[in-house]
């Protein structure tokens, strides 16, 4: 069975993509807006991590079609979050008195 769209199904689905990629641009502009702060390491660091956290969730979601998949893929895909942040979590841990 193919799926037939309409062109009100394609229209929706542009306006999804564009939104998403207004949203990848702001936080872009928050990024750099970020590094004019003058923070110290630990909590540039965390404020940039944050950032990236939310844009690689926009772009996994809506760009790679996650938002729509299976439960299967929403575990393998927190798994992934937990062992990231736990290896992020590792540096500062082991370093973070050396940063104040």
């Amino acid at each position: 069975m193919s799926e037939h769209h309409t062109a009100e199904d394609i229209k929706k689905h542009v306006r999804v993509y564009i939104n998403v990629f207004v949203a990848l641009m702001a936080l872009t502009i928050i990024t750099v807006g970020i590094s004019y702060l003058h923070l110290s390491v630990v909590p540039a660091i965390i404020l940039a991590l944050v950032v990236a956290t939310i844009k690689g969730s926009l772009v996994a979601s809506y760009f790679m079609h996650l938002i729509s998949e299976k439960k299967m893929i929403f575990a393998a895909l927190i798994l992934t979050g937990i062992f990231f942040i736990v290896l992020m979590a590792l540096p500062v841990l082991y370093y973070g008195d050396r940063f104040y």
